[in-house]
């Protein structure tokens, strides 16, 4: 029977578990760095410049 499907490959928990925590965190830290914009970096100066430094380094516009 050509054409079924192989069955599928079964991910043990703790391999997804740490993608299941890493992708967040990391939409969250690009979120932070990309598209802030000040809205939660004006808890003090030394954090807003860090996210406005990065938005530069990465290439992205910010003014």
């Amino acid at each position: 029977m050509s054409g079924l499907a192989t069955p599928s490959t079964v991910i043990p928990f703790p391999r997804l578990r740490r993608w299941l925590l890493s992708v967040p965190l990391l939409l969250l830290v690009a979120y932070l760095v990309l598209m802030d914009n000040g809205a939660i970096s004006q808890t003090g100066a030394f954090l807003h410049e860090l996210m406005h430094d990065g938005r530069h380094l990465l290439g992205v516009p910010c003014h």
